[in-house]
């Protein structure tokens, strides 16, 4: 089990450590809420212990851009010094999956912590999501601020790929191509189609999710999470 530690209190996580390493799990550590959040995205962790307070970053602010930006799902274990009712279902409604009051004992963490590591190996449910629309790319329904929007297959291909690559730009070379294969179509199908796409996925709302790279490809992502 490989364990990501965000955690400022120094005696904690050492304690934390030692404990799991002396039982063969693989552990890394973060002191603050920023690093801990690089650490979290760039690398595969199978649960993450993660403390509300934080210098630079809360834990409630990194599990929501964990979840919210970066589309992680490995399980979360929050830490708190209290016990309010208030502060655990504002770490669930971040994305926390489980939550433990300090001081605790360690054989208990470990044990919640295989728990949830054993979770996360489940099956997953495939949900593409950006800003408020999301793709569940196993019922191929796609919803934006609550609204159903409906695609014709070829637009359930080009959003795909476009949401995978998020926030990249995908090239129109490589749009066609994954869409439809070697029989590449006429010079403006593709143009034709991002059109529909963007009057079923942009025009009804406010911000814009469809990007254009003049004379190289097209893009989408929140432009309120990530800079142009």
């Amino acid at each position: 089990m490989r364990v990501l530690v965000i955690e400022d209190n120094n005696d904690i996580a050492a304690n934390i450590g030692d404990y799991l390493e002396d039982r063969g799990h693989v552990v890394d550590f973060a002191g603050d809420g920023v690093t801990g959040l690089h650490l979290a995205v760039v690398n595969d962790f199978d649960v993450i212990v993660l403390d509300l307070t934080l210098p630079g970053m809360d834990g409630i602010e990194v599990c929501k851009k964990l979840r919210g930006e970066a589309h992680k799902q490995t399980p979360v274990l929050m830490l708190t010094a209290r016990d309010a009712l208030e502060q655990k279902l504002t770490g669930f409604e971040s994305g926390a999956d489980d939550y433990m009051t300090k001081p605790f004992a360690l054989q208990e963490l470990a044990a919640r912590l295989e728990v949830l590591a054993r979770r996360g190996k489940g099956p997953k449910s495939r949900i593409l999501k950006i800003a408020d629309l999301t793709f569940n790319l196993d019922t191929l329904v796609v919803i934006r601020a609550g609204q159903s929007i409906q695609l014709n297959p070829i637009g359930l291909k080009l959003l795909q790929a476009l949401m995978e690559a998020s926030p990249s730009v995908v090239t129109r070379q490589d749009l066609e191509q994954k869409v439809w294969g070697e029989e590449l179509p006429d010079s403006d199908s593709l143009r034709v189609h991002i059109h529909g796409l963007r009057a079923a996925i942009d025009k009804p709302f406010d911000k814009l999710l469809i990007h254009t790279r003049h004379g190289i490809g097209y893009r989408m992502v929140d432009p309120d999470a990530v800079p142009a």
